[in-house]
């Protein structure tokens, strides 16, 4: 990211590899309860989501361990990166992944945090149930001959 560039809309930070992680059957859009230095620190887009995870706490919805780095620019803005923050769900929606998690075995993994066009931040959630070695084995080959058929056809004309 450049220097002095802020987002304003758009991806602030992506969970790239959770989508090989995992088989994601369903993605939701969830609103986070962020405190002010959070959010400007996401509009420098410096958080990351790599080991991030979203589960359930006395009946709602938190994102446990997404990492978002202190802001820089005040002395005010002093706030644990680490720390699990509220996810903002309809009741409905919340109830019914909580019961696909705790019956099906799912995850809820965070694939990114973005934020819509009012400049708001949100969480796009996947419900999805974790790969094994094999699958991802798969997923690398197909990957590789969808590249290699798209250079073919590129060859040819």
């Amino acid at each position: 990211m450049a220097a002095g560039k802020l987002i304003s809309h758009g991806v602030a930070a992506q969970n790239r590899k959770a989508r090989f992680d995992y088989a994601i059957r369903e993605s939701i859009e969830a609103g986070i309860v962020l405190k002010g230095p959070e959010v400007k620190s996401l509009r420098h887009g410096r958080a990351t989501l790599g080991e991030a995870w979203a589960g359930e706490r006395d009946g709602e919805l938190w994102l446990f361990n997404a990492y978002i780095p202190e802001y820089q620019g005040g002395i005010l803005s002093r706030f644990e990166p680490r720390s699990p923050r509220k996810l903002l769900l309809k009741r409905k929606d919340m109830r019914r992944l909580i019961g696909e998690v705790t019956r099906a075995g799912a995850s809820l993994v965070p694939l990114d945090i973005h934020f819509n066009e009012r400049g708001r931040a949100k969480v796009q959630l996947g419900l999805g149930v974790g790969r094994k070695k094999a699958d991802k084995r798969a997923a690398i080959a197909e990957r590789d001959w969808a590249r290699d058929k798209a250079r073919l056809m590129r060859e040819r004309g």
